[in-house]
């Protein structure tokens, strides 16, 4: 059985669709493949290598990719937005895409402060997208009726 491939898209692809595309791979790589875009792709934040890090998930390998790398070249059962700007701004009919969602999580990128401030805010963010991602696999398994236990 393939897998589905579930595509999570942000503006700048540099974190908070990073961030999701790392979790989901840790959680859930028996059942889904994961993969992330952006519509202006802006790097890799370092921060998020730094909090992702902290946590013992690597983000080693992923980079900063624009969504026109995959439109007509992958075919995505998921797509889930992170972000209110690449929400409105993706186009409205992606074929194969099944289910689309939109997880709004603020731009820890964005976020002006100390370099400690900053730190806390892709904390934050790291924290709430973890959780969005552990209840979208759990809701999967229970839908399909996996038993493979998730990783904590």
């Amino acid at each position: 059985m393939l897998k589905p491939n579930v595509l999570f898209l942000c503006t700048g692809n540099s974190a908070r669709s990073q961030m999701a595309e790392a979790f989901l791979r840790y959680y859930a790589s028996d059942l889904f493949n994961a993969y992330s875009a952006g519509i202006e792709p802006k790097g890799m934040n370092r921060f998020t290598v730094q909090v992702m890090n902290e946590i013992g998930i690597s983000v080693e390998g992923q980079y900063s990719k624009s969504l026109r790398e995959y439109l007509g070249r992958e075919l995505f059962a998921y797509l889930i937005t992170v972000c209110a700007d690449a929400e409105a701004r993706c186009p409205s009919v992606w074929p194969g895409v099944q289910y689309r969602l939109h997880w709004q999580f603020d731009d820890p990128a964005a976020f002006e402060g100390t370099e400690e401030e900053k730190l806390a805010k892709f904390r934050e963010v790291r924290e709430q997208i973890k959780a969005a991602v552990e209840a979208f696999v759990a809701q999967e398994r229970n839908k399909y009726g996996t038993a493979a236990a998730s990783r904590r």
